[in-house]
């Protein structure tokens, strides 16, 4: 893979698709991975472009052909990432985001050596109860459970390469460019292992070995 691969998560309400299409205005060369999902389009999603809406039967033949990167069972639904869409895009050398729960983002760190974990911040609970009631997409039992949940996942925060306070959009979108930016001087599992066995081979580290895009298949 010759491209970076950035993973956004964060809780319910957070404003994760917010920050992922300022994003994509402002960094025209990003890819964003379409998920799949077996839940109904919410009002204003398009099929294709938000998420890919599919039965629980293509979904659980997804599953067992491998052909997810990841996977989770979320509120009563399915939501996965294809993998060849990812790796095609990565193989182009694209920077490639995937906007996913916790759940998917360990799956990926644990089958990908080189990700990059950004974990996105409500600046409090309360407010993430807020921004939910203001989306006005669920009943009030599934947002009391959203919030929830949000509490159980900001557990994972410590398995993250990155946080990032989404208090202010235009500081967390500035603040995720420049982490995209730096992504590829960043050492991540796969670079630290390089580094390492080169080191205690005698080798040399110099700058170019900490280029994500001059690492290559045999490297890693």
């Amino acid at each position: 893979m010759g491209g970076s691969l950035i993973v956004i998560s964060g809780p319910s309400g957070v404003g994760k698709g917010t920050v992922v299409k300022r994003l994509l205005a402002e960094m025209p060369d990003l890819y964003i991975s379409v998920s799949v999902t077996t839940r109904k389009p919410r009002p204003g999603e398009i099929p294709g472009k938000d998420y890919i809406f599919i039965d629980d039967k293509q979904f659980e033949e997804m599953v067992v052909n491998n052909q997810l990167l990841e996977w989770a069972y979320v509120h009563g639904h399915y939501y996965g990432t294809p993998k060849r869409q990812v790796f095609d895009k990565l193989a182009e050398g694209k920077t490639v985001i995937l906007e996913i729960d916790m759940q998917g983002a360990m799956q990926v760190q644990r089958s990908v050596d080189d990700v990059v974990l950004i974990f996105l911040l409500p600046p409090s609970i309360k407010e993430l109860a807020n921004r939910l009631d203001k989306r006005g997409t669920e009943d009030e039992e599934i947002r009391k459970l959203r919030v929830l949940r949000s509490l159980q996942e900001l557990d994972y925060i410590v398995d993250y390469d990155f946080m990032v306070l989404n208090e202010d959009l235009d500081v967390a979108v500035q603040s995720i460019k420049n982490i995209i930016n730096m992504s590829k001087w960043v050492v991540t599992r796969g670079r630290a292992r390089y580094l390492i066995n080169k080191l205690k081979n005698g080798g040399v580290i110099d700058y170019e070995d900490f280029d994500f895009n001059k690492f290559k298949e045999g490297e890693r």
